[in-house]
């Protein structure tokens, strides 16, 4: 069975009104969102991890390495925005 799901005009006006409600930041005089300053410094913190896991030599044993990776990056980018962008 399909649910349908109808649209309102309040809901369009309040989804239109919301959609440019996400932290810029400004970085030399230009302006940035903040997922992709979180995007980054999640893939400097996976990049920065790998050195480490090698060295304690636990890399052998994480199986799916690019699905550990992406995984420790969307951590990390979650965590950079919820300690620093959260309203």
């Amino acid at each position: 069975m399909r649910k349908r799901v109808t649209l309102s005009l309040p809901g369009l006006m309040m989804m239109c009104a919301l959609a440019g409600c996400d932290p810029i930041i400004n970085i030399a005089g230009a302006n940035f969102p903040a997922w992709l300053l979180c995007a980054i410094v999640g893939a400097f913190v996976a990049a920065a991890f790998r050195p480490a896991f090698g060295a304690a030599g636990i890399e052998p044993y994480l199986w799916p390495l690019p699905a550990v990776y992406i995984a420790l990056a969307v951590l990390a980018a979650c965590l950079v925005y919820l300690a620093f962008f959260r309203s």
